[in-house]
């Protein structure tokens, strides 16, 4: 049947509901003469008679009661369906699936989210960590976590985090040993931990700028990651001088563990934007996860 006439069927479910063609007429709001008309062209369609009428009654034939038995618990099955759109659309509930960094996760987004998790038991976090870019609708995934001047301009984009820098770094044990850099140039004389970036493939050389210069120094060592977790750990263990984002390590910086070396050198980067394709995503739990990543500056 063309879906076009499937209103005629829902008007047919009317009647033979109320046993009635003006009782059906007003519980949907029509006359009475166009409901009589309609399941006049539906039986017409179908070829068969649905309904037995008198001028005191209305009773389904035997084709009748069986599209009854048929229609009833499939439309009362949609009728649940869309009641369940309907509060998911009213409700903090369903799955939210978002790409990030393992920098952005650990510092911003982990610690935003938790107490998200602990509020809103309906609502379901995928949290992909993830250091390349990734097609967030081509991936299936509601929003991406990036730096700022890495968004495409067609996206919706919220602040997530203040602007951050990466410092170099290594434990005092390590420059005792080793004379701390004067220039970004000395560290390639020094052990170094390298961090392979995931969208190109090749290593991250390190970007440093002061009154005006820029460079972008490729450094050498005998370790190379491509997260921060693990590179933190073999600073820590003595193993080479790292760059890594302050906020991950400025507590070891703070009681002594690691020494920060080139202050002047290192520049700041933009922050973390939460970037999504639509204003269209409406859904609450998506609200409530984009209002909980929202970065207020304090003061």
């Amino acid at each position: 049947m063309d879906r076009r006439h499937l209103n005629d069927l829902l008007w047919f479910l009317a009647v033979a509901e109320e046993r009635s063609f003006t009782r059906a007429a007003a519980k949907l709001g029509v006359s009475q003469s166009a409901i009589s008309h309609t399941i006049r062209r539906l039986e017409g369609r179908l070829g068969v008679r649905l309904f037995n009428r008198t001028t005191r009654s209305v009773a389904l034939t035997e084709l009748g009661e069986r599209l009854w038995q048929s229609l009833g618990p499939r439309m009362e099955q949609i009728d649940a369906d869309i009641a369940a759109l309907m509060d998911y659309r009213d409700r903090p509930q369903g799955r939210v699936r978002i790409t990030l960094s393992d920098h952005a996760m650990r510092a911003y987004v982990w610690p935003k989210l938790r107490p998200v998790v602990e509020q809103y038991p309906d609502i379901q976090l995928e949290l992909s960590v993830d250091n390349g870019f990734r097609n967030i609708v081509e991936d299936g995934f509601d929003a991406g976590i990036r730096l700022g001047e890495s968004l495409e301009d067609d996206m919706i984009a919220v602040r997530v985090s203040p602007d951050w820098r990466l410092v170099v770094v290594a434990t005092p044990e390590f420059w005792a040993q080793n004379p701390p850099p004067e220039h970004p140039r000395d560290l390639m004389r020094l052990d170094c931990i390298n961090h392979r970036q995931e969208t190109s493939g090749g290593l991250y050389a390190w970007e440093f700028s002061k009154g005006g210069e820029d460079l972008r120094v490729r450094v050498n060592g005998r370790l190379t990651f491509n997260i921060s977790e693990p590179m933190i750990d073999a600073i820590l263990c003595g193993f080479g001088v790292g760059f890594v984002p302050q906020d991950l390590v400025q507590t070891y910086i703070t009681d002594g563990r690691l020494v920060q070396v080139l202050d002047d050198w290192t520049p700041t980067f933009s922050g973390y934007f939460v970037y999504y394709p639509s204003r269209q995503q409406t859904l609450p739990a998506f609200r409530v996860v984009i209002d909980a990543l929202r970065y207020r500056a304090s003061g």
